[in-house]
């Protein structure tokens, strides 16, 4: 272990590894505002799935393989892999002449972002004793937290075209904000971090990893846009959505079976069998599971929520959520704290738990005639119990498992609750998008909805049926283009014409968003209530937790590489 280094040291690597981690934070956020940009450009509607499905594929592919292998091999030249590829992944991803392009690079900046994932957490055990690590995992979390505030302010400013450094700024300016970030970590970590390594002769489980790859790519893939990812699959094989599921399903079991095989024999194994047996560990995998599907419920619908019931822009609903950031971040680093000083860590997730579930529960009471307060409110009661119990997750994994352990570990509780995140993600869009369609069972005949489907830019945006497409159309910006194309194309008319048939046109807009606003709200009710359940069930879990003891650095130890 570490424990030894000053306090000076700590706090270098610690910071530098912050910045590294604020990279993953921030463009998970700031590349939504300019996505619509991205796909007009590139004329690319259709493959806007993969330009977030390339990168959470490869995210969650890397990020086990990427833990263990720092257990092996060394946090300082493990990190610095991910730090340099997420930074060649954003000046490629800057770059994209096309689409096509865009989806590589961002594949390839997905792998850094595993790595990263995996290790920063992790040198947090290795830095600090137990009792020492709650402030920093705060710390971490707050991390997070700002970049959820940061990413679509900075995204919306930089895509609207802003003059910096003698130069005119647009989406792409989004990835190259990357590079002078991720510059300064890496030289950071390369100068003050120690190596953090534990075998001295590391064999690399090959087998095992590609398994795992196959199993987890299988899986993303399988929930995850997998009717537009494979629409051309479909069609040449002549086969349904359920059926490719289907098959799906058989290449994970299979996998799961084969890899279980492997890691039983593997001298090294990327995913050692022997952490499942611990009881612990498993409860926290499954805290972490539905942890990530009700964080993504309570959370990714609210920037909608704030675009389609108050008609904010994107930078305006980002804006929004500073309630819930502020409970999120004041309750991690404050939590961070007191665990820190009293060495307990399970009644801040127990008491969390419940806070988020009963406060995501509320959130189904929100309408569309709801003031903004109320939503606010609840926000920052969802923010303080999420607050509470994220960071913890990453104290009672590592209180479990050795010293040469902690890569593995602390990455597993990563991938699970991304995992959950991507399922919730899935899931909770199918039933949003199912729930909106019958309760506009007969918007076609809409005289709005007839007259834009006349319009051949309305129809780039996606099918009229699709609800997806209805509430885009009802967003500010989408809202202001198709209104100034309806000016332009009455400019000609005689006064009392135009004035009548601007009323007309006004009338049908409201009357259109009326009823999307109300069927969205109405829809997005059932995924709050979900969204509860599932939080209620990870409860469960958290008051079944044996907590550990946090203990204080040994000053006796003797300090090595471990």
């Amino acid at each position: 272990m570490h424990h030894h280094l000053s306090l000076r040291g700590k706090l270098i690597i610690m910071l530098s590894v912050m910045a590294s981690l604020f990279l993953v934070a921030l463009d998970q956020t700031i590349i939504s505002t300019a996505l619509g940009k991205i796909v007009e450009d590139f004329n690319a509607f259709d493959s806007l799935s993969w330009i977030f499905t390339a990168y959470l594929l490869t995210t969650t592919v890397t990020t086990p393989i990427a833990g263990k292998l720092s257990d092996l091999f060394g946090r300082r030249t493990v990190l610095l892999t991910g730090v340099a590829v997420f930074a060649l992944g954003s000046l490629f991803s800057g770059m994209a002449a096309d689409v096509n392009q865009l989806i590589w690079a961002r594949a390839f900046q997905g792998i850094g972002g595993g790595i990263i994932t995996a290790n920063a957490f992790t040198i947090i055990g290795d830095l600090f004793a137990a009792r020492e690590r709650g402030r920093w995992q705060g710390l971490f979390g707050a991390v997070f937290g700002i970049a959820s505030v940061v990413g679509p302010l900075l995204g919306g400013w930089l895509t609207d075209g802003q003059h910096l450094l003698g130069a005119v700024t647009d989406w792409r300016w989004t990835f190259f904000i990357n590079v002078p970030i991720a510059a300064v970590a890496f030289t950071l970590i390369a100068v003050f971090t120690p190596s953090l390594r534990h075998e001295k002769k590391p064999k690399i489980d090959y087998a095992g990893a590609a398994l795992l790859a196959l199993v987890l790519a299988t899986i993303v893939l399988a929930v995850d846009n997998t009717a537009t990812t494979f629409a051309g699959l479909m069609d040449w094989a002549n086969i349904s959505l359920l059926t490719l599921r289907i098959i799906m399903a058989g290449i994970v079991a299979a996998g799961l079976v084969a890899l279980i095989a492997v890691e039983r024999r593997a001298e090294q194994p990327t995913l050692p069998l022997k952490t499942f047996k611990n009881m612990n560990f498993l409860r926290i995998v499954g805290v972490s599971i539905l942890f990530g599907v009700g964080f993504m419920g309570s959370i990714l619908y609210l920037t909608q929520f704030n675009q389609q019931v108050f008609g904010a822009s994107p930078t305006e609903s980002g804006l929004m959520l500073l309630p819930m950031m502020a409970g999120i971040m004041s309750a991690a680093i404050g939590s961070g704290q007191i665990i820190s000083r009293v060495g307990r860590y399970k009644i801040f997730m127990q008491i969390g738990i419940v806070l988020a579930t009963v406060m995501i529960a509320l959130l189904a009471t929100l309408t569309p005639e709801s003031p903004y307060w109320h939503e606010a409110i609840m926000m920052f009661g969802v923010g303080l119990g999420l607050g509470l119990v994220m960071p913890v997750l990453n104290i009672a994994v590592q209180s479990e498992f050795k010293q040469s352990e902690l890569g593995v570990a602390t990455s597993s509780v990563q991938l699970f609750r991304g995992l959950g995140s991507t399922i919730g993600i899935a899931v909770f869009g199918a039933l949003l998008t199912s729930g909106i369609a019958s309760h506009l069972t007969n918007i076609q005949d809409n005289a709005y909805v007839q007259s834009l489907s006349k319009s051949e830019e309305v129809k780039k945006i996606g099918d009229l049926t699709d609800s997806n497409t209805l509430l885009t159309l009802n967003t500010p910006d989408v809202k202001e283009k198709i209104k100034d194309g309806f000016t332009s194309a009455t400019a000609n008319l005689p006064a009392p014409v135009k004035e009548q048939a601007t009323k007309t046109f006004d009338r049908n807009q409201a009357e259109y968003s009326d009823k999307i606003t109300h069927a969205f709200s109405d829809s997005l009710r059932q995924l709050f209530i979900i969204s509860a359940v599932t939080m209620g069930l990870a409860s469960f879990f958290v008051f079944t937790l044996k907590e550990r003891e946090l203990k204080h650095a040994d000053p006796s130890a003797t300090p090595g590489e471990v």
